[in-house]
Formats: C-alpha cells, structure tokens, sequence
C-alpha cells in the first residue's frame, strides 16, 4: 500500500492536461494538490489501528494486504465494511472522500465481463483480472465516468445529431480502438491515476459502438479534463480549521481521439452488457452512498446541535424534535445500505452485489431528504451564515472586537468559539461548499427518479396488489 507522498509523487510526473480557470496545469498546481488532500486520508489512515479494519482488506487474488478501496467485494461482511468506510471517512473530511466511484466501477465490470464471457466466449474477464491486480500492487485511484453529455434527451446515443454526445467507438483497430465523446460529473479525474469509462444507460442492440467500457490513465493524450472546483472561503492562517483543507474538483471529461489498447478493453460492442455495467455501477455506488451520506448527516446532525447549543435552545421541544428528525434520515438511510449488504448475492464471478431494493430505497431516501436537512439548520443558525463578516475582518482590529461582541450568544461559550461555528455554518450554508453539498446529494449516484425506477423494476407491484386482492376478497 502507498503512502500519500508516493500518491503525490506519482500524480506530478503525470502529463499536464487539467484545465482550470482558462489555463492548462499540471498536478503540482497548489489547488489540485488541496483536492488530493482529501483522498491522501485514504492513504494515510491505513495502518492507524482505529480506522485499520474498515480501511484495509485481503486480496482475494494473492492473500495480500490491500486498501479496501481497491478490493472486490467476497462477501456480504465486505459490503458491510465498505459502507462502514465511506462513513467513517466522510465525516472525517465533512462530505465526499471522493475515492469511491472508482472500485464502485470495478466491481460492477467484475461481474459484467464475467457474463459476457459465459455467453460470447470472450477473454474480458481475464484481461480485467490482469488489470485488477496491477491496480491492487500499485494502490491505484480510479475515477469513474460515466454519465455522457447526452445531447437531446429524447433520443438515443445513435440518434443524436451529434454523435459525440454519447462517448463512442470512432476506430476499431486490430490492436484497440479510438474513442470520442465527453464523461461529465467526474469527481476527483484530476488527482486520479486511471480513468474507467463504461455507458450511461441501456444500449439498443444496434448501438454496439457505444457499448464501451475501458480503464485508461488519466493522462493519456487526448484527455482534457475541464475543471469546477468547489472549496469553503479562505481564511487567515490563525482561523484555519480542519474543513478549510477538503476541497472537491468536478471534470468535463473529453476524449478527443483517445487510442485505448486491447489489453484494457473490457467491453467492446456487447450492448446488453454495456447497459448491465451501466445498472450495476449505479447499484455499486448507490450502496455506497448509504455509508458516505450517513458520514455526511454525522456532521450536518453535529452542526443543527452545535448551533441550537450555541444559540441556547437546544433543550427546547421543537428544537429536539428537529434534531431527531435530521439524524433519523442517515440512520435509514444506513440501515437500509446494511440490508442491502446482508441481502445482498454472488454472481458468477464470484463478487457479491448489493439488494437492488434496499440500494436504491436508501439512496433515494438520501437524495429526497437534503433539502430538508439543510433547512433545519437554516431554521436552527438563522440568517446569521449568509451575513457573517469572513475571517479578514476579525483580523482588522479595528472592528474585531465588534465581530466577537455581536455575535456572542450563550453565557459560557467564548466569544471566539461563536464566531468559529457561525463560521463553520457559512461554509456549509451559504459557500461554494452549499451547492455541492444539495446539488450531489440530490443527484450523486443517482437522482432520486433513477431510484424510483429501479424500485418499481424490483418491486413485484402485481404481487403486491394480488396481496390486497385477497384481502379485499377479489379472485385473482
């Protein structure tokens, strides 16, 4: 397993193609170097004894000791470890530990190219394995892209005007094959050592040159990654506070003609098994997303509590029913992701995949609940957040002293600390950090419509009516 200075070694000798703010930089750029920070927890942490046993697990290749984002899920114990992880991990860092999408990818195209050579007699499994385990011996960080520009929603990837909407085969050679097309949403592309692109959705039977799925490096030639970062306000050095340090990054994902040899294609024209990778991803990660949403509630919960204390109504009825209300949503939303896990089944290959129905119920109740969420705190903090004067006024002593005075709530609680968790409200109320926080709990991993339909798909509607019918005395 690496260190985070071998992780940060390895990304400043990868080819400058990240562009932000107008320019092209490299990975030694100050701010990439803040958003690796966050995923340089995953490497740090490892060995520490408290987070060892959610962090770590055993290749089932070779026995070997492995960071467990880079494990392929054996059992209904490791999907349990792994929502433990994601929980653990985000509300050390206050929100996405942004290494997930990667191994949540690579245990979907686990499974997909195991069945695809079942029924085609291909050798994708066996190129996976190969690169599996090369992905295991480095401790390597994969981005998953998936989600495409997707042109005009009312047609399919070859209907589009523009068939670079959807990313598609553009070149078939007898050593690989030349793709083209944009993956959108890609969280942390830019500190990632491979990039793994499968489809967005169901592929019609005469689509096969979107049917593609691939692992690259993230610096390979004609990838652009087109860069959104969001990060809290800055704040002088003497107010610096552990939130302060996580940023996230987002990328437009361009493939300009990106050769991708044999050796790393995993699917290639194989439509029904390009639209399974596409559901089981999103199964993957949406089971996930019942672990790292419950670390986020951890601390939107711990912020209502802080300010209520802080304002002096905590203990007042209303106030605890809001806090109740607010930390029951991730405790369902985690219940809901353990069922999934002690529900869960193997597939051929050997990796276990999560229950559809308590996946996709848990992600759904994540993403209808955010909103909410976010307006008890809002309710709790008041309208103090969006109107704090930031840290360079509390460093003018001039008008310091004002800053302290006026928004010193409760007897027993400095001066100083009010202002710090006021403070901390506003990055999480009303800063860049707001807009990711709704925005990705509402349509990471899934909008809560995808959820809808993936319930009413395995929910056995007719059953369930015929249940009524009996009861209501009607033959059936």
């Amino acid at each position: 397993m690496r260190t985070s200075a071998e992780y940060f070694e390895r990304l400043a000798k990868m080819r400058p193609n990240i562009y932000l703010e107008g320019e092209k930089i490299g990975r030694d750029h100050p701010t990439i170097l803040k958003g690796g920070k966050t995923l340089a927890k995953t490497f740090d942490l490892v060995n520490d004894p408290k987070y060892e046993r959610v962090l770590t697990a055993t290749s089932h290749y070779n026995g070997e000791k492995i960071n467990r984002f880079n494990h392929l899920h054996q059992n209904a114990e490791d999907l349990l470890l792994k929502q433990e992880m994601n929980r653990v991990l985000s509300s050390l860092v206050g929100g996405c530990i942004q290494r997930c999408m990667g191994i949540d990818a690579l245990n979907a195209l686990s499974v997909t190219t195991k069945n695809a050579d079942m029924k085609y007699g291909t050798n994708y499994h066996e190129r996976f394995n190969k690169f599996m385990q090369y992905f295991q011996a480095e401790d390597l960080v994969g981005c998953a892209a998936q989600t495409d520009s997707k042109g005009d929603r009312r047609l399919r990837p070859s209907q589009q005007p523009d068939p670079d909407a959807y990313l598609h085969v553009v070149e078939r050679r007898e050593d690989g094959v030349v793709v083209r097309g944009a993956k959108l949403h890609n969280t942390a592309a830019q500190y990632a050592d491979e990039i793994i692109a499968f489809p967005t959705r169901a592929i019609g039977k005469d689509e096969p040159d979107y049917a593609i799925a691939f692992a690259i490096p993230a610096d390979t030639e004609g990838i652009y990654l087109l860069t959104r970062v969001a990060a809290p306000p800055e704040r002088i050095p003497e107010l610096h506070v552990p939130y302060s340090d996580f940023i996230d990054t987002e990328s437009f994902t361009v493939f300009d003609n990106v050769f991708v040899p044999n050796e790393r294609i995993f699917i290639n024209g194989e439509t029904e098994f390009g639209s399974e990778t596409a559901l089981l991803f999103a199964l993957f990660h949406r089971h996930g997303y019942c672990g790292c949403k419950p670390g986020l509630g951890d601390m939107l919960t711990g912020l209502a509590a802080l300010v209520a204390d802080y304002n002096g109504v905590e203990k007042v009825g209303h106030v605890k029913d809001k806090l109740a209300d607010i930390m029951s949503v991730g405790e369902l939303v985690y219940a809901a992701g353990i069922a999934a896990s002690v529900k869960s089944m193997q597939s051929p290959a050997g990796t276990y995949i999560p229950n559809i129905m308590y996946a996709n119920v848990g992600r759904r109740h994540a993403g209808v609940n955010i909103y909410h969420e976010m307006n008890i705190i809002a309710d709790l903090a008041g309208g103090i957040p969006i109107t704090l004067p930031q840290t360079k006024e509390y460093a003018n002593p001039e008008i310091s002293e004002f800053l302290l005075k006026y928004n010193t709530r409760r007897a027993g609680v400095s001066p100083l600390d009010h202002y710090k968790a006021m403070m901390f409200a506003s990055d999480v109320m009303a800063s860049e950090m707001t807009g990711l926080i709704t925005l990705a709990g509402v349509h990471g991993g899934g909008s809560p419509q995808m959820e809808d339909i993936a319930i009413l798909a395995s929910g056995n509607i007719e059953e369930k009516k015929n249940i009524a019918k009996h009861l209501a005395g009607i033959e059936y």
